[in-house]
Order: structure tokens, then C-alpha cells, then sequence
């Protein structure tokens, strides 16, 4: 799939230096409870894990969002897009970020199945993930909490064929 809205748009493999790139990101405006936050010696653990795949995109050298996958590589080939944002909240970025995140899932892995949540009213994150060709599958009811309060998640997934055949194209 082409980012035609962002052709500078790159994603590359994240480091030590990016995380208070990403710390900065995810503690932005209503992110806390839409992403989740961690402390920098909780991501220099997980970024340090091969179980998680930590990804910067970039326009030009500006970094511009990050996504972080777990189970990555797993042996059952099902992977969780586990947290993902983009700096500034409709910029552009994220469909375009999206799209080189699961590329990069499928190209560098063996994985089947590809797998994100969102709160199930979030319809502007659905949008986005459908355009980068999530389905959604179901409601997980009361599997998010958010101010202390549970919600359900709508769970959305790409699987490998699904992905090849748009490649195809």
C-alpha cells in the first residue's frame, strides 16, 4: 500500500534514544487512557525484549509516531499491535504509520494474524485501522479500563491471506 499523503513518510526500528520520544507521545493530551503510559525503565525492558518490536515513523529525520508490537515472531504467528500514537492527533501520520506497521509485521515475520483493540466508540481509531485492512471481529466486553472504570474494546484483526491479496493488487 502507497502513503500517498505522506511519501516522506518512513518507518524504521526504534533504539534507546527514542524513548523519550515515545514517553513525550503517549503522555500527550487524552492519550493516558487511549494508549497507556510507561516509565522509561518499563520501554528500555520491553525494547530490550525480542517478544516486542518497537517502531518509529518519521517524516524526513522528525519522527512523527511510534507503534510497539508484542508477541512479535511468536511461535503461534499471532501478533498484537500493543500501543501505537502519533505526536500530533490529526496530522496525517497515523493511517500512513499504520500501513508501514503492518507491512513490516508481515514482511519481516511469519505472522498470521495481526491483531489491535480500541475502545468500541472510538470510531475515528476503527476508520483508521479498517482503511489499513483491519476487520473488526468483536466486542471484548469489559477488557479496558479507563479512569478506573471498565469498557469494552472492539477487537479488529488482519490476517496474512488478507494481506497478501491486497498486495496482489
Amino acid at each position: 500500500m502507497e502513503n500517498n499523503m505522506h511519501p516522506d513518510l518512513k518507518l524504521r526500528r526504534a533504539t534507546a534514544v527514542d524513548i523519550p520520544f515515545v514517553m513525550a507521545t503517549e503522555r500527550g493530551e487524552g492519550y493516558g487512557e487511549l494508549v497507556g503510559r510507561w516509565t522509561e525503565d518499563q520501554h528500555a525492558a520491553a525494547l530490550a525484549d525480542p517478544r516486542f518490536a518497537y517502531f518509529v515513523a518519521c517524516s524526513g529525520v522528525q519522527p512523527v509516531g511510534f507503534a510497539i508490537l508484542r508477541d512479535w515472531a511468536s511461535a503461534n504467528q499471532v501478533t498484537l499491535v500493543f500501543r501505537v500514537a502519533v505526536a500530533q492527533p490529526g496530522s496525517g501520520y497515523g493511517k500512513g504509520m499504520m500501513r508501514l506497521v503492518v507491512d513490516a509485521a508481515f514482511l519481516e515475520t511469519d505472522v498470521y494474524r495481526l491483531w489491535i483493540g480500541c475502545l468500541h466508540d472510538h470510531e475515528r481509531a476503527q476508520r483508521a485501522y479498517e482503511a489499513v485492512g483491519f476487520r473488526a471481529e468483536g466486542i471484548a466486553r469489559g477488557s479496558w479500563v479507563m479512569n478506573g472504570k471498565r469498557c469494552d474494546e472492539l477487537v479488529l484483526a488482519i490476517v496474512r491471506p488478507d494481506w497478501e491479496a491486497e498486495h496482489a493488487k
